[in-house]
C-alpha cells in the first residue's frame, strides 16, 4: 500500500468534530478477550473436557455445553476464506468510516471469524489475526498479512486502533532526564513530527536534553499549577500523545522518620499527573475526533505499584497512588477514544537505583518499549525481565509476592 502522508495542517477556523465511539457493549465472558488484547495477547477460550476452541466468547462450551472453560493465547495464523466492502453503516463511527473491508477467516485454533481487513489482504491468502483495543476500548479483531508489507502500519484502521508516533506531536513531560532523552530519541527515529521536551528549571545548566531534529525545549513544573497550565495553552491543542516521564524516588522506607520526602513523592507522581489530567485533559479531549487529534496519554508507573517494595515504599506508595488516578483517567479519556498506556518497568539504571543489582532496565531499553506500545495499540506494558517476573508471581498469588518482596 502507499505511504502514509503527512496530514495537512488542521483549518482553525473550521469547527472541530465531535468524538465518535464504535458499539462499547460486551458480555462478561468477552471482557477477558479485551482484557488479554490490552496487554498485547490473543487469547481464546478452550472447553476443559472436550478440547473445543470457541469464538465467540460464550458462558458455556458451543460442542458439549460444559462450564469448564479456559482462557489460552493462540496464535491467531489462519487461512482468509472470504473478503467483502462495507459501504453503509448505521453505526454513526462506522459511517464516518467507510468503505470498510471485512474478511471471513478460518483460524488454524479452529474456529471461524470475521474480522476487519489490512488493505494489503484479499482472499484465498494466509493472514494472521490480532485482537486489538478499538476507539472504544474493547477487543475487536483485524487480519493482517502473514508477512509484513511495505508501509504496513499505514492501514487506516490499524491506526486507528493503534497510536504510532509517525507524523504525530509528542509531549514528554521531563526531558532532562536520562528516560526523557532516550524516548525523544526514539520518538524522532519512529518518524514523530515534533517532541516537546518539559524542562522543570529551565535556567539550571548542564544535564541537558538531546540535539535531535523535530525537538523542542518547553517549560514545564509539574509541582507548579500555574506552569502546567501555561504550558497547556500554548500547546495543549496540538499534542496527539502526552506521554508522563516526570518523577521523583528516593530510597525511603516508611519506618524512616519525616514525611517530607513521601509529601515530596506524591508532589509530582500523584499530584504531578493531578495537574497534567486538569489541564490537558480537556483539550485533548476536544480535539481527539480530528483526523490530526489526540491519540494516547503515557504514565510512567512501577511495577512497585502492583505490590509495594518496602525498601522503597513511599515511592511504591506514591506509584500506588498515581496507579488508582490512571486508572480513573483511563475512564475519562476513554469517552474521546484516546488511550491511556501505563507503563510498569523494574528498577530503571540510573541514580536512584544504583545500589539495585542486576538486572536493571536500560532507559533506551524503557524507551523502545513504550514506542512499541503505542505501535502495537496496548493498554498496559510491563518491560524488563524483573517487571516481568513480578507480573507473573502477582497473577499467581499476590500475597506470596508481598511476602517474597519483604526481604528485598
Amino acid at each position: 500500500m502507499s505511504e502514509l502522508q503527512e496530514p495537512k495542517p488542521r483549518n482553525p477556523v473550521r469547527a472541530l468534530r465531535r468524538p465518535t465511539l464504535p458499539p462499547g457493549g460486551r458480555s462478561r465472558a468477552a471482557l477477558r478477550l479485551t482484557a488479554a488484547a490490552a496487554e498485547g495477547r490473543f487469547e481464546l477460550q478452550h472447553c476443559f473436557e472436550c478440547a473445543t476452541v470457541q469464538y465467540p466468547p460464550r458462558s458455556v462450551c458451543v460442542n458439549c455445553l460444559s462450564h469448564r472453560l479456559e482462557w489460552r493465547e493462540v496464535s491467531g495464523a489462519g487461512d482468509l476464506i472470504a473478503d467483502t466492502v462495507l459501504h453503509h453503516s448505521n453505526e454513526l463511527y462506522y459511517r464516518e468510516r467507510v468503505p470498510l473491508r471485512l474478511g471471513t477467516v478460518k483460524l488454524d485454533a479452529g474456529p471461524v471469524a470475521l474480522a476487519h481487513l489490512h488493505r494489503d489482504c484479499a482472499a484465498p491468502s494466509r493472514v494472521t489475526v490480532r485482537a486489538h483495543l478499538d476507539k472504544s476500548g474493547q477487543a475487536v479483531l483485524i487480519a493482517l498479512p502473514s508477512k509484513d508489507t511495505p508501509n504496513m502500519a499505514d492501514d487506516p484502521m490499524l491506526r486507528e486502533m493503534t497510536s504510532d508516533p509517525k507524523f504525530r506531536k509528542v509531549l514528554i513531560t521531563d526531558g532532562k532526564s536520562a528516560v526523557g532523552q532516550a524516548l525523544a530519541k526514539a520518538l524522532v527515529e519512529a518518524g514523530a513530527d515534533i517532541v516537546w521536551l518539559g524542562i522543570a528549571e529551565p535556567w539550571k545548566q548542564g544535564g541537558g536534553t538531546p540535539d535531535l531534529p523535530q525537538t523542542e525545549r518547553v517549560p514545564l513544573d509539574l509541582t507548579d499549577e500555574k506552569s502546567v497550565r501555561d504550558l497547556a495553552g500554548v500547546i495543549g491543542g496540538t499534542v496527539d500523545i502526552l506521554i508522563n516521564t516526570a518523577e521523583l524516588h528516593r530510597n525511603h522506607t516508611i519506618a524512616d522518620r519525616g514525611t517530607e520526602t513521601a509529601r515530596a513523592e506524591m508532589e509530582v507522581n500523584y499530584l504531578g499527573l493531578m495537574r497534567l489530567a486538569q489541564a490537558f485533559g480537556p483539550a485533548m479531549r476536544a480535539r481527539a475526533a480530528e483526523r490530526t487529534g489526540a491519540t494516547a496519554w503515557v504514565n510512567l508507573l512501577s511495577v512497585y505499584a502492583l505490590s509495594a517494595l518496602p525498601s522503597h515504599g513511599t515511592f511504591s506508595a506514591s506509584k500506588a497512588a498515581a496507579l488508582a488516578l490512571s486508572q480513573n483517567l483511563r475512564s475519562d479519556m476513554r469517552r474521546a477514544g484516546i488511550r491511556v498506556v501505563n507503563v510498569f518497568p523494574g528498577p530503571i539504571d540510573d541514580e536512584w537505583n544504583q545500589l539495585v543489582p542486576p538486572p536493571k532496565l536500560a532507559p533506551s531499553a524503557l524507551a523502545k518499549a513504550i514506542v512499541a506500545a503505542l505501535r502495537d495499540g496496548v493498554e498496559d506494558v510491563y518491560p524488563g525481565d524483573v517487571a516481568q517476573d513480578v507480573m507473573t508471581r502477582f497473577r499467581e498469588s499476590q500475597k506470596v509476592l508481598e511476602r517474597e518482596l519483604w526481604d528485598q
